[in-house]
């Protein structure tokens, strides 16, 4: 009996432990574990770049260049070129009353300047806007280089030089009687043609069949080199006041000027404009050789030459 009794005792402490198995049982299942928040990082602030001022609504919209030269294109331009003679030795001189008249006649240049010494480098930059590397006066240069010439005709104009003493059409001595081949620079460029190259006593007595673009080169005697200025004045008068008469009413332009003074101060010449379209009146703003071509350029929508780019065309002179 008692061993009856103990079988059945063990069998019932079996049966109820199996019964409630969270009752010394070890559980071998892996729980979940428990996630630990932890604070969230700050985002990284992004960084735009500033807006360029261009690109603003506030920001003033760009305008374009104010024009540079303001006047009308002439239907011709004479340039005449004197000599070696300083702005204080004419202007007020008593043996140039032609030459002090038409400063008093058209736009007076007060503040004009040459660019070198002697005459020829004068000549190469105002006719292409660089001396091509000529120091001096020396004769039998050929370049290939763009030119006023050369780009008047691309742009369908016409020139030609007007040289006293010259030989003969397209001549390229160096000299000639009282005629210098340092005075006429085109004659030192082979894209212009040698028809080009006139003698002075071609010059038009028409003036209506004046190229678009001309220059005067009177001879040595006549141009203040050797000659007197008196001699110069006259001539000047006799040959070149009739264009400046007709110009007046042919919307026609004259320029004067010096290829360089005589040494005596700073390269000061006198540069006159005269013709219908220019206010008569003086000007001090600083201009040299450059600035004349430049206005051309500008007058007639020319490429800039050499340096003409650093400068700008003659402005506030223009009706």
């Amino acid at each position: 009996m008692k061993k009856t009794f103990l079988a059945v005792s063990i069998l019932v402490l079996m049966v109820t432990a199996c019964s409630n198995p969270d009752q010394g049982h070890v559980a071998t299942s892996i729980q979940p574990q428990t996630q630990i928040a932890t604070p969230a990082a700050s985002p990284t602030p992004t960084i735009l770049p500033s807006p360029s001022p261009l690109t603003t609504a506030s920001s003033p919209a760009k305008t374009p260049n104010p024009a540079i030269f303001e006047g009308g294109k002439p239907d011709h331009v004479v340039i005449v070129v004197e000599e070696n003679h300083s702005y204080e030795k004419l202007i007020g001189n008593a043996s140039a009353p032609y030459i002090n008249a038409l400063a008093g006649q058209g736009a007076f240049f007060t503040h004009s300047y040459a660019v070198a010494h002697p005459s020829q480098p004068n000549y190469f930059v105002l006719f292409s806007g660089s001396d091509q590397g000529v120091k001096n006066d020396s004769c039998g240069h050929e370049f290939k280089t763009a030119n006023l010439a050369s780009e008047l005709v691309k742009a369908g104009y016409s020139f030609a030089g007007y040289s006293e003493d010259l030989p003969a059409i397209g001549s390229t001595v160096c000299t000639n009687h009282q005629y210098g081949r340092k005075h006429s620079p085109w004659v030192s460029f082979s894209n212009v043609a040698k028809e080009s190259n006139q003698p002075f006593n071609q010059f038009p007595k028409d003036f209506s069949k004046l190229p678009t673009v001309s220059f005067v080169i009177p001879n040595l005697d006549n141009d203040m080199h050797d000659g007197t200025i008196l001699a110069a004045d006259d001539w000047l008068k006799k040959h070149i006041g009739p264009y400046v008469t007709w110009a007046q009413s042919h919307n026609s332009l004259l320029v004067l000027t010096w290829d360089e003074d005589d040494n005596s101060k700073d390269n000061h010449i006198p540069t006159i404009f005269i013709g219908p379209m220019v206010k008569a009146a003086k000007y001090d703003q600083h201009i040299t050789h450059l600035n004349v071509l430049r206005t051309l350029e500008e007058m007639y929508k020319l490429p800039y030459l050499g340096s003409t780019n650093e400068v700008p065309a003659i402005q506030g002179i223009w009706k």
